[in-house]
């Protein structure tokens, strides 16, 4: 059968049973959210392909781009390719597609230079012909190494260039490309380019299938986001929120995971005992794990919490903890930090966005799990900005041991920030190979 069709074919045969069987069994489950769930009819009605014909409504302009970027720190780290794409070709068309329910709110609300926001399809051939139909793309681009076979494939079909930006392997997920090679030689070769982050992910999707001369080293465009974002207005904000004094010091916890936050708040009660005017404000990545975070800060003897929700301007009522419960505002609290902990990273999530905090000049403390963002984890480590910390104790003595010298914690910040700055340009690089896709060399 592969000599009759071609290794190539045969893996598209081979994945697209695989998807179909999954769509049968998915299917009762698809139909019950769409009849009864008004949360989720929208979102999967989407994905099934159905997106409304007001979406499309603006997209009338050429050249017709389409980015996909899986989620929301995703849509936020591809916002300044997209402000480069829209500058150069300010009467074409510039369609985002996000996977999740943050992903599309944090789109709409702040990439203004979209003209259509809509939810990323299935990977289904008979959904993703509508919607490419519609969309009519010249230049297909993926965020990410967010590869879905079909869509490349029908998008190279339908004419389109395909362009994969903040490209990365992990060495932990390498094995897994280099076993499965002959799969993704073949959905390689559906890229016309393949925009790596650093020469080591370069080096493992070449090994992986992809073509050497499609590869290019360009960077992280996280590091353009995280500068271009800082803005002195976040941070009176934030301050005039929590009522903060000059003299007050905060511990910011962002992105916690399930396991995270007991090690937080181990840590804060130990630093404490040195330290009795620190705040905690502690972020969970997942909002509706809020109520179990609650339970968490009582069982651990920090009842007298408050929600960010509660909070009015100039109303902190004397709370040492501060519990996020809002959506989207993680880089802004990062401004009144003195000390930070990056979540998903003392469990095996793979580690959270560290540039972040560091363009905002503060040092990074985070676990030992952190294969998503190696390359700005060597940099920080490089320059003393980084920490690994394994543990809530270790947590609790390093942070403490900053705190004790202040002037050390600037200079920390200081280096961060102008390791930040200095690394931008991966955004100008993929907007001129995006440009060179459409307009030719």
């Amino acid at each position: 059968m592969i000599a009759l069709f071609g290794v190539g074919a045969f893996v598209y045969l081979f994945y697209n049973f695989l998807v179909y069987a999954l769509c049968l069994i998915a299917l009762p489950y698809l139909l019950f959210q769409i009849i009864f769930s008004s949360k989720n009819r929208e979102m999967f009605l989407q994905k099934l392909g159905f997106v409304p014909r007001e979406v499309w409504a603006g997209c009338q302009g050429d050249p017709r781009i389409w980015i996909h970027a899986v989620s929301m720190g995703e849509v936020s780290a591809i916002h300044p390719l997209i402000r480069e794409l829209q500058v150069r070709y300010p009467k074409g068309a510039i369609l985002l597609s996000t996977t999740t329910a943050s992903g599309i709110k944090i789109a709409r609300e702040r990439v203004r230079e979209a003209n259509a926001v809509f939810f990323f399809p299935f990977d289904i051939p008979i959904v993703l012909s509508r919607v490419l139909r519609r969309a009519r793309p010249g230049l297909f681009i993926l965020a990410e190494t967010e590869l879905w076979p079909n869509v490349l494939r029908l998008a190279k079909r339908a004419g389109a260039r395909t362009l994969l930006v903040n490209g990365r392997i992990s060495q932990r997920s390498f094995p897994r490309y280099r076993k499965t090679r002959f799969f993704w030689t073949a959905v390689f070769d559906n890229l016309d380019c393949l925009s790596m982050i650093r020469v080591p992910d370069g080096e493992r999707v070449i090994m992986a299938g992809a073509n050497p001369v499609h590869v290019f080293v360009n960077g992280n465009c996280k590091f353009d986001q995280a500068a271009l974002s800082v803005n002195a207005a976040h941070e009176e904000e934030m301050r005039r929120l929590l009522d903060l004094g000059q003299a007050d010091r905060v511990f910011v916890a962002g992105s916690t995971h399930e396991g995270e936050e007991e090690a937080v708040i181990q840590a804060y009660r130990e630093m404490l005992r040195k330290h009795p005017g620190l705040i905690l404000v502690l972020v969970p990545r997942h909002i509706d794990r809020v109520p179990r975070v609650e339970k968490l800060l009582t069982q651990m003897g920090l009842p007298d919490y408050i929600l960010r929700s509660r909070l009015e301007s100039g109303g902190r009522m004397g709370r040492k903890v501060v519990l996020w419960d809002t959506f989207g505002e993680l880089f802004k609290v990062y401004s009144i930090a003195a000390l930070v902990f990056c979540g998903a990273s003392l469990v095996p999530k793979r580690g959270q966005n560290i540039l972040e905090p560091a363009a905002w000049g503060k040092p990074v403390l985070y676990g030992p799990s952190m294969e998503d963002f190696m390359d700005a984890k060597e940099l920080l480590e490089g320059c003393s900005a980084g920490i690994t910390v394994r543990s809530a104790a270790d947590l609790a003595e390093t942070g403490s041991r900053l705190l004790d010298y202040p002037q050390e914690m600037v200079n920390r910040g200081n280096l961060a920030r102008e390791a930040v700055v200095s690394n931008r340009g991966a955004t100008r690089r993929n907007a001129e190979l995006a440009i060179r896709l459409l307009e030719g060399p």
